[in-house]
């Protein structure tokens, strides 16, 4: 050790030198034990103090040393594992945080007790502004290990001891704290520092595994919150077909632990869940495919979607999502509009006709029975249709409109009834509920029933006796349960006669028969109707409003018979509203065809006339364009070519 008391008894000339002031070669002095004198001057640390200062001590000290748990944690066997290894040699393992206050002190009661006389204790200050030139301050203003001997710290009371830090950073790479090794300056050795890094580095590389550690919980805990707020039964298995993730929903469909992760799949349920097994282990994805699944409560179907989990390039696993027919069903309704919003306020008018109308319909409302709706197109039979469902016991339940004549005959069986897997070509695999299932519980509107085509006549005869439906393709009885509302403009007892509508069918459907009068036939209430669509018409078309209609715009509207009813009104005021910029509604404003078929010398004909004539001038105004035609007219177009092929157009 001579060569070091040599050394030191050069460094302490040195050192008296510059606190004396005087300019000298500094060859024997590092650069940067030099710097850290510079700074200490200039920082104006004393070179005598007796005690580095204490900042926390007691419950403030406990409080800041919790802001470090994780820190201490973590260093505390280490440098325990240190102090074993060099108990007797008299050092002291010191941990501080990024500020240079010491946390942890271990070692020998001596060494502590020769500490404690410069506060070399937990809660003291150690940072270069503090207490000038040492290890601790040093290595974090350089953020890089440092060994000072002797006299090189630049206070005097700590010239007996030698001090080797390294500082300790967080997975970000910040200054997190340092790990120092103080001893006396006799038992110094060269390797001193070299421990404390490596130590350090064993802290760090903690620190990086705690951080990866609590990344991962948190990705578990986000992925187990994310599907434990699905609605949605979700499992996921791995390519071994173990199970590694499954929700308490899923785990309540099939019967289960929502722990018994780590088991196969295969051994989760009976071996009665063929299905569900051939899936699995064949990696077939699937959507919406109808499935059953058997557990102790018996057999409940679902509907199942699988989807893979890809690695590099091959499966690494997939996931399995389940969900109930009936919310499935539920869900759909929403999707597809399937709910009536209309009700009886929607109904405007006030002739004795149609107020009695309103009322055999409130009645139907109070039944369960089948009502069948006859009126002209446009007289408002799915306001009346929807206005029953909505005053009824069903009217939380689903309202499904299913128009028979604009559905092609082929496609008929499949969108009332729904299909089973492989039913046809381009069917869609796992099937397709049909529109009966979808309405479960609620109320299915069958417009147009005069259209629907003899063999499906018979078909819905049998729904209606045995309150159940079998899919296209399928052999499974589906118990369903929905009230009829039937709608026609035909006259159903000629079509009967003329073998187009089954009597039987007629009789099943007419037990709540309501007339709706046509809007030729209630002509005072055209006034209160223009008037109501006007004013809404205005509001979504975003208009100004219309204050004021021109006497002889209503003496128009009354000499009018209303061939397509309150809807002909409706689509023509539509028109009217777009042209109108004014507050007043004049004769100008209305459709030219309009007037031209009042002004028409063939007014005082017949009804069937006006309509004749009415539709020959659309179809030249549209250029024989049915679709426009028929818009115009609010009919549908299958009614629409009846009228042309009836009239010779």
């Amino acid at each position: 050790m001579a060569d070091i008391y040599l050394n030191q008894d050069q460094i302490k000339e040195i050192w008296k030198q510059f606190m004396a002031g005087e300019t000298l070669e500094f060859s024997d002095l590092s650069k940067d034990i030099l710097d850290s004198w510079k700074r200490s001057k200039e920082n104006q640390v004393s070179y005598e103090p007796t005690q580095a200062p204490i900042i926390f001590q007691g419950e403030m000290l406990t409080r800041h040393k919790n802001t470090t748990e994780e820190l201490i944690m973590i260093s505390l066997p280490i440098m325990e594992n240190i102090f074993r290894f060099m108990a007797d040699a008299g050092f002291v393992i010191v941990l501080s945080d990024r500020e240079g206050c010491l946390l942890e002190v271990i070692g020998s009661d001596e060494a502590k007790e020769k500490g404690r006389l410069g506060n070399f204790i937990p809660g003291s200050q150690w940072d270069e502004k503090t207490v000038g030139t040492n290890s601790i301050g040093t290595a974090l203003f350089l953020d890089q290990p440092i060994q000072i001997q002797g006299r090189e710290h630049y206070c005097r009371m700590f010239h007996p001891w030698c001090c080797s830090t390294a500082p300790i950073h967080d997975p970000e790479g910040k200054i997190h704290g340092t790990l120092t090794i103080a001893g006396p300056l006799d038992k110094v050795h060269p390797h001193t520092l070299g421990m404390v890094v490596t130590a350090v580095r064993a802290i760090e590389t903690q620190l990086e595994l705690r951080k990866a550690l609590h990344s991962l919980e948190h990705a578990s805990n986000y992925k187990n919150a994310v599907m434990e707020s699905i609605s949605e039964g979700i499992l996921a298995v791995d390519s071994q077909a173990n199970v590694t993730h499954i929700n308490s929903i899923m785990a309540r469909y099939l019967g289960v632990d929502p722990n018994e992760t780590g088991q196969k799949f295969f051994e989760l349920l009976s071996p009665e869940n063929k299905d569900v097994y051939d899936i699995v282990q064949n990696n077939h994805i699937v959507t919406d495919y109808e499935i059953g699944i058997y557990t102790s409560n018996g057999l409940n179907t679902y509907l199942l979607t699988t989807r893979p989990i890809h690695g590099d390039e091959i499966s690494e696993g997939m996931v399995l999502l389940i969900h109930e027919i009936k919310r499935a069903q539920r869900l759909a309704q929403r999707m597809s509009g399937s709910e009536g919003r209309l009700t009886f306020a929607n109904l405007i008018g006030k002739d004795p006709k149609f107020l009695k109308t309103i009322d055999l319909a409130r009645q139907a409302a109070g039944s369960s029975s089948t009502v069948l709706l006859l009126g002209e197109s446009g007289t408002g039979k799915e306001v009346f249709a929807q206005s029953i469902h909505n005053a009824g016991i069903r009217k939380r339940a689903p309202f499904v409109a299913i128009n028979c004549g604009a559905i092609p005959r082929e496609l008929m069986a499949s969108e009332l009834f729904g299909y089973d897997d492989g039913a046809f070509t381009g069917a869609k695999r796992g099937g397709k509920i049909g529109k009966f299932e979808l309405a479960q519980g609620g109320t299915v509107f069958l417009d147009e029933i005069g259209e629907m085509p003899l063999d499906l006549q018979t078909t819905l005869l049998r729904v209606l006796e045995s309150k159940t439906i079998t899919r296209v393709g399928g052999n499974k009885e589906i118990p369903v349960d929905f009230r009829i509302i039937a709608a026609t403009n035909k006259d159903l007892n000629a079509e009967i006669s003329q073998g187009r509508f089954r009597q039987d069918l007629f009789y099943r459907l007419n037990v709540f028969l309501i007339k709706i009068p046509p809007l030729r036939e209630r002509k005072d209430d055209i006034p209160l109707l223009a008037a109501h669509l006007i004013e809404n018409l205005c509001v979504n078309l975003k208009k100004e409003a219309i204050v004021k209609v021109d006497k002889k715009v209503w003496e128009a509207f009354n000499s009018y018979d209303w061939p397509g009813n309150v809807r002909e009104l409706q689509n023509m005021l539509e028109r009217v509203v777009n042209v109108c910029n004014d507050v007043i509604l004049t004769m100008e404003h209305l459709p030219q065809e309009f007037i031209h078929s009042n002004e028409s010398p063939s007014f005082d004909l017949p009804v069937k006339e006006y309509e004749k004539e009415l539709i020959q001038n659309l179809l030249e105004i549209h250029n024989r364009n049915i679709t426009r035609v028929a818009r115009e007219l609010g009919i549908a177009r299958t009614t629409l070519y009846s009228k042309i092929d009836k009239y010779d157009l």
